[in-house]
């Protein structure tokens, strides 16, 4: 029998095929491994990095099975660059149409922010509680504890 091949994956990815990849090799769901990523990005902020390092260095599913690893870091480098390119003209296009549910949605997250940092920085001595810090474990929780719900409802 031959031994698993740590690969990303082509069918199941949202940016490199990574937690894809590592969902399929370590025989888990990926979206437990997109979770992972999205905590240590928010928790110690080294998702982000230690995914496009993984992206660099795992070969695509489909590459050839003796590449070299300069090879595998170059064509992960390509291709890390052509989604940036494409995501970008993704935004550009988003931007640029004049759907209106697009500018309340980026209007609206806009006032949110901003007021939830201006609420942070005024130091009112009855919002002493408040601290956005804890604001973005507080989301996840939420977050899991919705999907949790919904997937026990049979959702």
């Amino acid at each position: 029998m031959q031994g698993k091949r740590l690969v990303r994956s082509r069918s199941d990815r949202m940016l490199g095929g990574v937690c894809g990849g590592l969902g399929e090799y370590l025989g888990i769901d990926p979206t437990l491994v997109r979770l992972f990523f999205v905590l240590l990005t928010f928790g110690e902020g080294i998702g982000v990095m230690l995914y496009l390092l993984l992206w660099l260095l795992i070969p695509a599913e489909g590459s050839e099975r003796t590449g070299s690893m300069e090879k595998t870091i170059r064509e992960g480098a390509e291709e890390i660059a052509e989604r940036a390119r494409t995501m970008s003209e993704e935004i550009h296009e988003g931007v640029s149409a004049r759907d209106e549910r697009v500018a309340w949605i980026v209007g609206g997250g806009l006032v949110v922010i901003g007021s939830l940092l201006l609420l942070e920085r005024l130091n009112l001595s009855w919002l002493a509680w408040f601290r956005l810090n804890l604001l973005w474990p507080l989301l996840l929780v939420v977050a899991g504890v919705a999907l949790l719900v919904r997937q026990a409802r049979g959702g």
